[in-house]
């Protein structure tokens, strides 16, 4: 292999002659090309000396092409018929290949990207509401025919959505009770209020911390879930085989999963309530030397515990019904592919805690006005 080279020659009649010498292949050119167009710039070809040249191929009749401009001479490969031709097809489509687009301004991109954000949200929105109808007809479908009722599909849910979260959300909620009483009993003990650290968990727990973190858990557990169980369905043509056979999705996947959580978010609801409690209850025996039975007494003293209580507990339904609906909707969003997948599972989660969190704000300013 000889590495690529020319010379610029002025034959009689001060004609430029350019010869060509080594091999014009993609591992002998280097930078010849750059050098070339620089040699060659302002000049005009009238010949071409291809007598010393080796080898050629498409990269060599490119770094021609760039480095002459389209300025070559006809007849410039009449002694390389077999170079000519690989030059003229190289020459061809670089006169049809077309300019890059040019990269629109900094603040252009910024108003592009913004429209293109509402577009999208606007969308997502848009088949939501589609699927909250869809949801809504096959709820009804189920309640006006308990027959087709899939009963073991229900059963398996509730396990599975449920029953397996217990112990995560039984310690989480213990911790936070815990917290609770730590922070409490050393600001409250500063002003001699120590025993008011046995209302604040009471009130924190019932009427925030247990639902919110219980549902926080689940939205990150099981919407997670359904969006992969129902999109790895969609991939691999599961639920279209279902439609072929005549069985609705909706109550065949969606269904069971929002009765699921439906019936156990209030009961891990009221589980993260006790651990709460025992947790805020042990920190408060351990360090302002409340027993057991003075907390139990402290907080059925309160007749507003019940309604803590009541509050905390109709929150559950309705985020029950967000972290199903918005798992199973991106599950149903699925593509064909993995990445698309990995999208909705995460679009899942965030999605599921946003609404979790903004629906909890929501509820707290209506239970304002009501006063409650």
């Amino acid at each position: 292999m000889t590495t690529a080279d020319f010379h610029i020659e002025d034959a009689k009649g001060d004609a430029t002659v350019l010869k060509l010498t080594g091999d014009w292949t993609t591992m002998s050119l280097g930078q010849i090309a750059l050098r070339l167009g620089d040699k060659l710039e302002g000049v005009s070809i009238e010949h071409v000396d291809l007598s010393e040249m080796g080898k050629f191929d498409t990269a060599g009749a490119l770094a021609l092409v760039q480095a002459s401009n389209f300025a070559m001479p006809a007849n410039a490969f009449d002694s390389r018929p077999e170079a000519g031709r690989i030059y003229a097809m190289v020459e061809t489509l670089e006169r049809q290949s077309a300019e890059p687009p040019k990269r629109p301004s900094s603040v252009v991109r910024v108003f592009a990207k913004i429209g293109a954000g509402v577009h999208d949200a606007a969308a997502e929105m848009l088949l939501s509401m589609a699927f909250l109808g869809r949801l809504m007809g096959a709820t009804g479908y189920a309640l006006r025919h308990p027959a087709a009722i899939r009963w073991p599909a229900w059963v398996s849910q509730v396990e599975r959505s449920g029953l397996d979260a217990l112990p995560i959300v039984a310690v989480t909620n213990f911790f936070i009770g815990a917290v609770i009483a730590f922070l409490g009993a050393n600001l409250l003990t500063q002003f001699g209020a120590g025993v008011f650290t046995v209302q604040l968990v009471a009130v924190a727990v019932l009427r925030e911390l247990a639902v919110l973190i219980t549902a926080i858990l689940l939205a990150g557990r099981s919407a997670s879930s359904f969006a992969a169980e129902i999109g790895s369905m969609r991939m691999n043509q599961e639920v279209d085989a279902m439609q072929v056979m005549g069985v609705n999705p909706f109550q065949a996947l969606v269904i069971p999963r929002l009765t699921a959580m439906l019936i156990m978010m209030p009961l891990l609801t009221f589980v993260g309530m006790v651990t709460g409690f025992i947790g805020g209850g042990i920190v408060t025996w351990s360090q302002l030397d409340y027993g057991p039975a003075f907390f139990i007494q402290r907080i059925n003293e309160d007749p507003m515990m019940g309604t803590h209580l009541m509050v905390g507990l109709v929150k559950a339904p309705v985020f029950a019904v967000v972290i199903a609906a918005i798992g199973c909707r991106q599950g149903m969003a699925v593509a064909g592919d993995v990445e698309s997948l990995g999208r909705r599972v995460t679009a899942a989660v965030v999605q599921a805690i946003f609404a979790i969190i903004t629906l909890d704000a929501v509820f707290a300013l209506i239970f304002l006005e009501l006063n409650l």
